[in-house]
């Protein structure tokens, strides 16, 4: 008898060992990345109720979020008292686009352990998906269990940003740099506030910010260039403007704004050549664009492209009042013949008996009608 008890003993004992020994392997398998091996060794386990949760994790890692799913509820039922099981379960409810189910489970674990932060900022993330407004109060509810929150403090900052509460974003977003002073989304956020507030030379100094951290795109050095413009620094302003460039090449409206900085530089050659390239890139009505394009030549006295590029203008845009007495203009300067600028003028004058530009040509109409007057004497 005693020795069928010590045999039940060591049989029991020796499946235990062989039980952690299978656990060990697969907790390696899992760690070093080898998923589906993990999930073969964690299912050949008897006892599965405490591997459910990480069969789940491994699903998730290879983006089986379905079987994820599947076990993770079978986790919880076997362990129902286990609430970071729970809070994993949530959060994939939420990635699979499950917000109802993930809202019921938020809510539940919040009855739980209302002090908890996360499940707070999770469900204001989920509410935020649906479009429910009490997203920004689960939030502010997470700052107020912690302080430090830097994804909390990201969202109510940015609401705050778009209702233009510039003070209250400010406020906030000091507060999450105060423990976390690289956080790159708060950074942004305190440059874009800056920049709607039209303090340029702030915005300037956030968005460098950016820059030394890594964050490369269009945008920041977009908004770059546009902050050096509006400060009238016009070569920093093209050369952000150029690096938004490498990120879409073809980026007409780019191209036209470096255009008419050179032209603010009075550097006419470059502003051509920009201009020129926008024109070339858009399919949409290009009046004004030519318009500029004839300003520019027009400064460069290249008065004879000046005209072709008004003449244009006023073919995009018939309506143009501006670009055809800019063409009138062009050619006062460029024809010698006095009568054929008489004509010009008289002619814009009867077809235009409202237009902005009627007093200066009929101003210029008498001076070339006393040239005249004094030609012939």
């Amino acid at each position: 008898m005693k020795k069928v008890f010590l045999t039940l003993i060591l049989l029991i004992q020796f499946n235990a060992e062989a039980q952690s020994s299978a656990l060990t392997v697969a907790d390696d398998l899992y760690a070093n990345g080898n998923y589906t091996k993990a999930i073969e060794t964690y299912k050949q386990l008897k006892n599965l109720d405490e591997v459910y949760d990480k069969i789940a994790k491994a699903y998730i890692a290879i983006g089986n979020y379905g079987e994820g799913l599947v076990y993770y509820e079978k986790a919880i039922k076997a362990n129902e008292n286990n609430l970071l099981i729970k809070y994993e379960f949530a959060k994939l409810l939420t990635k699979t686009k499950k917000y109802d189910d993930a809202n019921q489970m938020f809510t539940d674990l919040i009855v739980l352990d209302s002090v908890n932060p996360n499940y707070h900022y999770e469900l204001g993330v989920v509410l935020e998906k649906q479009r429910d407004t009490l997203a920004l109060q689960e939030f502010k509810k997470t700052f107020s269990l912690d302080q430090t929150h830097q994804k909390a403090i990201f969202k109510i900052a940015k609401h705050h940003l778009i209702k233009r509460n510039f003070e209250l974003a400010h406020q906030f977003i000091d507060k999450g740099l105060e423990s976390y002073a690289n956080n790159v989304e708060l950074i942004s956020l305190k440059a874009q506030s800056y920049y709607h507030q039209e303090f340029y030379t702030h915005s300037v100094v956030w968005f460098k910010k950016l820059l030394e951290l890594g964050e490369k795109s269009e945008f920041i050095h977009e908004k770059l260039s546009l902050s050096y413009a509006h400060n009238s620094d016009y070569e920093d302003a093209i050369y952000h403007r150029k690096q938004a460039l490498k990120f879409n090449p073809n980026d007409a409206n780019a191209l036209f704004v470096i255009g008419t900085y050179y032209e603010s530089l009075s550097n006419f050659e470059k502003a051509e050549e920009y201009v020129a390239k926008a024109l070339k890139l858009q399919d949409v009505s290009l009046s004004h664009e030519y318009q500029r394009l004839g300003t520019i030549y027009n400064r460069q006295k290249k008065y004879e492209k000046a005209i072709k590029a008004f003449q244009k203008a006023i073919k995009e845009d018939p309506s143009n009042i501006m670009a055809e007495f800019f063409l009138i203009r062009t050619k006062d300067e460029y024809y010698a013949d006095t009568d054929s600028k008489i004509n010009l003028y008289e002619n814009y004058i009867k077809k235009h008996e409202k237009s902005p530009f009627r007093l200066y040509a009929q101003r210029r109409l008498k001076e070339l009608k006393e040239e005249k007057f004094q030609e012939q004497d």
